[in-house]
């Protein structure tokens, strides 16, 4: 059977912490919310955005107000305010050489998600990219893993495994019976992946590549 591998994109290829934090600062003053330490915002990199802005504390009824103006950040400045983890490259290239099928699996809007990959160049290696919509529809992991699926292996005739660095990468891959890694450099705790029920994890980009290919 052949092997598919769904990855995350935020804290899982790229570092996007300044261009998301940098993008909710620019949304909570429209609420006259001032944060005067931007990277403890950090926590918000993983979850739906409208989540965010909840757990936040803007009312229900501003959420899309909120979101309007996170993105009118965001899709000018905050998509390049993002950087690629060592290694990443490297591994993508040694897992196409060996024959894996990948694909981005993201909670964010799949435009962006090409937009990004397209910008650092790995979008070559990926046969989909599988994300939400702006209007908040597919939000949620075990959602945008369904889609992925759906385009790339409608028949569920490869072994799929998803890899990503928060608790909801784990718990959306578990929810449709997927195999998941998780990665300890992003933004999810060691904890925060074994309690989500992680039971392979990698702390590099190299032991990711050879978990996978070992699987």
């Amino acid at each position: 059977m052949s092997k598919l591998c769904l990855f995350d994109l935020d804290g899982t290829l790229t570092d996007p912490i300044d261009g998301i934090t940098n993008a909710f600062v620019y949304a909570l003053k429209l609420f006259e919310i001032e944060i005067t330490d931007k990277y403890a915002l950090a926590k918000y990199i993983g979850p739906p955005l409208r989540d965010s802005f909840l757990e936040i504390g803007i009312p229900q009824t501003q959420i899309e107000d909120a979101v309007s103006k996170y993105r009118e950040y965001f899709t000018v400045t905050g998509l390049f305010e993002n950087t690629m983890y060592l290694g990443i490259m490297d591994m993508l290239a040694e897992l196409s050489d060996s024959g894996i099928v990948m694909a981005i699996a993201t909670s964010k809007v799949a435009d962006y998600a090409e937009i990004i990959a397209e910008h650092f160049g790995f979008n070559k290696y990926f046969d989909f990219i599988a994300g939400g919509e702006l209007d908040g529809t597919r939000s949620q992991k075990s959602e945008v893993i369904i889609h992925a699926l759906n385009n790339i292996d409608p028949e569920r005739k490869m072994s799929p495994i998803m890899v990503g660095d928060r608790k909801y990468d784990i718990i959306g891959a578990k929810e449709v019976g997927v195999e998941c890694i998780g990665v300890t450099w992003g933004y999810g705790s060691l904890d925060e992946l074994r309690l989500a029920g992680a039971t392979r994890i990698a702390s590099s980009p190299k032991e990711l590549c050879d978990l996978i290919l070992s699987l």
